[in-house]
């Protein structure tokens, strides 16, 4: 399970060592570093991913670093005798590979000896910053060294989800740490010289992800990313992908900028981890925990009404029946009065089962979609549910390919994509779905795009 997601800086000079008289100016950070380790340590994880911009950038895919061990120092900053490590978790890198086949971003694994590695099998200071405060902390688990590549954002938060099923199938509780400064733009004499937009680019990405909007944090303005003159986003949208499709708790521990450089420390607290606490455990042993029903509908509904009781998800049904034990993407709808009430889902699986996946999404349509008020407890018996799980999405060539009643659509132009279900009241023509998909996007009428069609099993 993945327990937790950190964000953090990596300026050399928040090291003692190297900070030294400096270290006072950078106070917020290094103790908001101090406090992440803590919370991991807490979480305690078998297994530790750092996402770095630092290490080999591969424009194949994303780098890692394969040791088996991996050291580092701060040698280049004037303080060799500080050092860390990290073991390479093979199991975990060999299911990685496993589930990114057919995925656009695949891991370049760089062993011992090859001749793209500028320094063997060394910790760069993306990863060596994290992973001190970690270590003194007494976090010291094997883990994966990855190096985001400049590829589509949708692409880096495909592949955050395909590591979030590797860390599923590894079976060990994990924690993700995804290094990164913010804007190097932030005051006259900045490293990467002055942008008033800098200061714009870190509040905003700030405020999106302490609300957890991370559907803005992937379509963020092109130009403001690049004035901002970051190195962490890619490595955020990783992170994120592995919390695809279930809400988070985000705590923002720390944030400065006095050195011209935006120093993030954040917290992304996955639900399950955290409602999977202690309490829950306890009601579990006690013998208060329901068995859930195997109807998709029926478990849509009480997945909900059971968070709006207890404020955790509702175990999935033991022993897993048939249906629900399939891996599928889906959606979870609620209608109140004949009128949408929320409306979340997946395109693809991004859980264990399509049980969890039904859980999951009816807890988000209930009180994550952004166009609603949270659903309130009394509201329950009012609601109707349906839920469609969608069928593997094939790409075609034009609208004539599509039939409103049976297929559902995908449209695509670069990192932007809009989905339209099936089989929708009103919508009656191959244009019109494809119109309102475009605007749910952002892509204008007129720009080329990429078609998918899906079918679904619609349950009511």
């Amino acid at each position: 399970m993945l327990k937790i997601v950190g964000i953090t800086p990596h300026p050399p000079l928040i090291i003692p060592e190297v900070g030294r008289d400096e270290l006072v100016r950078v106070r917020q950070t290094v103790a908001g570093m101090e406090r992440l380790s803590r919370r991991i340590r807490e979480a305690a994880p078998g297994c530790l991913i750092v996402i770095t911009p630092h290490g080999p950038l591969m424009r194949e895919g994303i780098a890692v670093q394969a040791g088996p061990r991996l050291e580092g120092d701060f040698g280049d900053f004037g303080a060799r005798g500080v050092k860390v490590f990290l073991e390479t978790d093979a199991a975990l890198l060999e299911q990685l590979q496993r589930e990114t086949e057919g995925e656009p971003l695949r891991p370049v694994v760089l062993e011992a000896g090859d001749r793209r590695l500028r320094r063997r099998m060394f910790i760069d200071h993306g990863a060596a910053v994290p992973l001190y405060y970690l270590q003194q902390a007494g976090v010291s688990v094997p883990g994966l060294h990855l190096t985001y590549t400049f590829a589509p954002r949708r692409d880096l938060y495909r592949f955050g989800q395909a590591l979030r099923r590797a860390i599923e199938a590894r079976g060990l509780p994990a924690a993700v740490v995804a290094s990164g400064d913010l804007s190097h733009r932030l005051i006259p004499g900045a490293p990467a010289g002055y942008s008033p937009r800098g200061a714009e680019y870190d509040r905003l990405l700030v405020e999106l992800l302490r609300e957890g909007r991370v559907e803005e944090i992937l379509a963020l303005d092109e130009e403001l990313v690049e004035e901002a003159g970051e190195c962490a986003y890619r490595s955020f949208l990783i992170a994120l992908g592995t919390l695809s499709g279930e809400s988070f708790r985000a705590e923002i521990f720390s944030y400065e900028g006095p050195f011209g450089v935006g120093y993030l420390v954040a917290e992304l607290r996955p639900a399950a981890a955290e409602w999977g606490s202690a309490p829950a455990a306890a009601e579990e042993r006690s013998g208060e925990k329901k068995d859930a029903p195997a109807d998709p509908v029926a478990l849509a509904r009480q997945a909900l009404r059971h968070y709006l009781e207890h404020g955790r998800p509702l175990p999935a049904p033991e022993p897993l029946p048939e249906l629900l034990s399939q891996r599928a993407g889906a959606f979870v709808s609620l209608k109140k009065g004949g009128e949408l009430r929320g409306c979340i889902g997946t395109v693809e699986p991004v859980r264990q089962s399509l049980a969890e996946e039904i859980i999951m999404n009816a807890v988000s349509a209930g009180v994550r979609d952004p166009r609603f008020a949270p659903v309130r407890l009394e509201e329950i018996d009012e609601l109707t549910f349906s839920v469609d799980v969608l069928m593997p999405p094939e790409k075609i060539e034009s609208e004539g390919e599509l039939d409103p009643a049976r297929y559902g659509v995908i449209v695509r132009s670069g990192h932007r994509s809009g989905l339209l279900l099936p089989d929708l009241e009103g919508i009656d023509t191959a244009a019109e779905q494809i119109a309102i998909a475009r605007r749910k996007a952002g892509i204008g009428p007129h720009e080329p795009v990429e078609l998918y069609r899906f079918e679904v099993r619609r349950y009511s």
